[in-house]
Parts: structure tokens; sequence; C-alpha cells
């Protein structure tokens, strides 16, 4: 028996909407920001209104590792668990377990491929896993990250231009 996540009024209809097959992720209503995990209020904007919408469901590959370590029952390894960034959305990753690829073979699994979401239920969950579609993606959906630039200071003058140091602390020289 595999863990499940722990359902709350904000992430539960991204754990129950595999049902139909598709991929919902939040999605600000204000400014479009697509944001995983679920959470509250718009972390680029603040905004309350968030909408779950359907995305493609392919992503690509751009981590992994092999799991050959039985950590919690109901995960038998060998296992690859991945990081994919989604196609409709490459700032959302998703932490995942590949499926349909021998974890023994090397070449089975590679930075820039791509996969397809496929869901598995269990219980009242239905839990997103990928598996390979046979493309693979020469463009690097991990852009660097964006660093906010500095605003310059609304007036120029400073206390250390307006101050004097005279015959205090002099030395010989």
């Amino acid at each position: 028996m595999q863990p499940l996540p722990q359902l709350t009024p904000v992430n539960e209809w991204f754990w129950t909407s595999g049902a139909d097959g598709r991929l919902r992720i939040q999605r600000c209503d204000d400014c479009a920001t697509f944001v995983h995990p679920p959470v509250p209020i718009c972390p680029a904007c603040r905004s309350r209104a968030w909408s779950p919408t359907a995305v493609s469901g392919r992503a690509t590959v751009i981590g992994f590792t092999v799991n050959h370590q039985q950590w919690l029952p109901g995960f038998a390894p060998p296992y690859v668990i991945a990081n994919v960034a989604l196609e409709d959305a490459p700032e959302v990753h998703l932490t995942t377990n590949l499926v349909d690829v021998d974890p023994l073979d090397p070449d089975a699994v590679a930075i820039g491929q791509v996969v397809e979401v496929r869901f598995e239920p269990v219980e009242d969950v239905w839990v997103p896993l990928f598996a390979p579609t046979g493309e693979v993606t020469d463009t690097d959906p991990v852009a660097p990250p964006t660093r906010p630039v500095p605003r310059p200071p609304a007036d120029d003058a400073r206390f250390e231009h307006r101050a004097v140091l005279s015959g205090i602390g002099r030395s010989a020289m």
C-alpha cells in the first residue's frame, strides 16, 4: 500500500481530477501564472482568484534517478523517479514516477525525453505518472532563474557626501 497525499480544500481537485484522464494545474485568473503545488494565493500577483486548468499532459524529463532501495512499502525497487517540466507551463515541475520503462536499462530514460501523463487510481486519488512517448527534445525547458533588477535610488544624495572627517584620527605616515 503506497502512502496517499493528504487531501485539503486547496489540493483535492488536483488529486481527484485525473479520473477523466486530464492533468489539471492551478492557474491564476488574474495574471495567468501556472502554480504547482496548489496554493490559496498566487505567488506572482497575490490574487486569490484561480482555477484548475487542463494542460496537454506532455512534459520533458529535466532530472531523474533510479531508486534501488525500498524506503516505503508499496514501492518495490527498482523504479525511476523523475522531475518533469510541463510542455504547456515549463515553469511547473512535477516530481513523479516514470512507468513503462526498464529501470535497469541505462538508456531507458534521458534528460530531454518527452513523456506523457498516465493516471493510476488508488482509492479516491488519481496519481499522475508519466510514460515515455519515444520523442526526445533538444530544447532546455529549464531557463536560468530571473533575478529582479534593483531599481535606482529615489534620491542620489547620501549622508556620506555631506559628512566631513577632519583632524581626528590622523596618523603619521
